[in-house]
């Protein structure tokens, strides 16, 4: 997951969650936490037990999220990246909220056309894993299919409050449908790329199997513990792919 991606990704959740972003750059940005954020993501239970039975004025923290690093970065802040306990709290806190949310681009009088978009993680799990964000989205009109998706809609003012004398296109396309349209789109992708990580993963699993059967070489019955030990390498090395929708929803837009 690149950077540029975390930093779309942390935009959208905090616009939505109701969350100011009271400063920003391409390699940071600062967020004002609602209480219900804050709580969320900031591991701060104490403190909040302590508001709660206080009755005391609750004060969510301001954060600088630091996307990316370079040489002579001047801003403090926290460092977050995909593999770090903040990004994977932001993501539970995605799903504890609700992956699916309906939109409106902000657009008195507009004729809007519907829009299913979906965020998907797709995971490379052996011993080592790999992980990648693509977001895509589909018109529900005629079925045409849009990448970088949430690029695109951060370029658009989003409410949840329908526009003011707008109208809103009957869909075509069934959301379920297009649900399924754009999982085919992620396969597809995913039959077409490398797999020499697998091939590499494999040819480590036999290594490691070859060590451990040289360990009970001339052992007639094998002992239960090699069993143990022989399923424990297959779940370590063996290949497999993991497609989520970590976030999404439909979309009404110009």
């Amino acid at each position: 997951m690149l950077a540029e991606q975390i930093h779309d990704y942390l935009r959208t959740f905090f616009t939505v969650t109701g969350c100011e972003i009271t400063e920003e750059a391409p390699d940071y940005l600062t967020v004002q936490l609602t209480a219900d954020i804050d709580k969320r993501i900031m591991n701060r239970p104490f403190y909040w037990q302590f508001v709660e039975s206080t009755k005391a004025e609750p004060k969510p923290l301001k954060v600088t999220f630091i996307t990316k690093k370079h040489e002579n970065q001047d801003i403090h802040g926290e460092y977050i990246h995909y593999g770090s306990m903040r990004m994977h709290q932001i993501f539970q806190a995605t799903k504890d909220l609700g992956c699916f949310v309906q939109m409106y681009e902000n657009m008195e009088g507009a004729s809007l056309f519907p829009w299913v978009g979906a965020n998907f993680k797709v995971s490379y799990h052996t011993d080592q894993t790999k992980e990648m964000l693509f977001s895509l989205g589909i018109n529900l009109i005629h079925g045409s299919v849009k990448s970088n998706f949430q690029d695109w809609l951060i370029e658009r003012t989003l409410t949840k409050e329908f526009p003011k004398n707008a109208y809103c296109l009957p869909y075509i396309v069934s959301p379920i449908r297009a649900i399924e349209r754009l999982e085919t789109a992620i396969e597809n992708y995913i039959g077409h790329d490398d797999m020499t990580w697998a091939e590499e993963a494999e040819k480590r699993w036999r290594r490691e199997q070859e060590i451990l059967n040289h360990f009970y070489e001339g052992v007639i019955e094998k002992p239960e513990v090699y069993e143990i030990e022989k399923e424990a390498l297959r779940e370590r090395f063996q290949p497999r792919i993991k497609i989520e929708i970590v976030s999404g929803g439909i979309f009404y837009l110009k």
